[in-house]
């Protein structure tokens, strides 16, 4: 069980674009990385190949970016926050908000 998870609302808390929030789009475990909509857009320079109607030229593509650099934003302190996992009483593990408590999964 991981802490960042696709759809979730996430804050980038260090490197290029601090500050930004977005959704995570793709989550790649193996490498911790994520994927997050419209945060760290690289622009890519590609060949075009007639054969298979790829038009050249340059495209702007989403970046991974490690998953230390990103923290889960909770909408009711407006801030990054830190999570936590706890085991409800019907048996279910569930992770919560560092500093409300507030369960994220519902």
């Amino acid at each position: 069980m991981h802490k960042i998870r696709k759809d979730d609302d996430v804050i980038v808390i260090a490197g290029r674009d601090k500050g930004k929030r977005g959704t995570v789009t793709r989550v790649v475990c193996e490498a911790d990385k994520v994927y997050v909509e419209n945060v760290n857009v690289v622009k890519r320079h590609t060949k075009g190949n007639p054969n298979k109607n790829v038009q050249g030229g340059i495209i702007e593509k989403e970046a991974p970016l490690h998953v230390s650099n990103v923290a889960i934003f909770n909408p009711v302190t407006k801030k990054a926050d830190r999570v936590g996992f706890k085991v409800l009483e019907d048996g279910r593990k569930v992770r919560y908000y560092k500093s409300t408590n507030e369960v994220i999964d519902t």
